[in-house]
């Protein structure tokens, strides 16, 4: 019983915790380029894109499929940088605590 009760107050202050990690990746920003930086994305921690920007060199009318292919991977990269950073903040969050496998957050 006792286990459990300590258990249930380290929860709770993981809890408070994890939103205090939700507060900062939603401030959290990620740029994503590709075509040698060509083409960039700025996504924030809520996967929203908040700037694009393109080389000039890019904007011919020909060449439009590939413009639309370099967006899509600027965007990609940013995502997955994103990905990357909220799994290793939520990793320090959960580091030494006895969850089971599989657990996803929050409770």
């Amino acid at each position: 019983m006792k286990d459990l009760l300590g258990l249930m107050g380290k929860a709770k202050e993981m809890q408070a915790k994890f939103k205090a990690m939700q507060d900062e990746i939603e401030q959290l920003e990620a740029t994503g380029q590709s075509g040698g930086g060509l083409v960039q994305v700025v996504l924030t921690g809520k996967f929203e894109m908040k700037s694009l920007k393109i080389d000039p060199s890019l904007l011919k009318p020909d060449e439009a499929e590939i413009l639309e292919d370099l967006i899509l991977a600027a965007h990609n990269d940013a995502k997955t940088k994103v990905e990357t950073a909220v799994k290793d903040k939520t990793a320090e969050l959960t580091a030494g605590l006895p969850l089971p496998a599989g657990m996803k957050l929050p409770f």
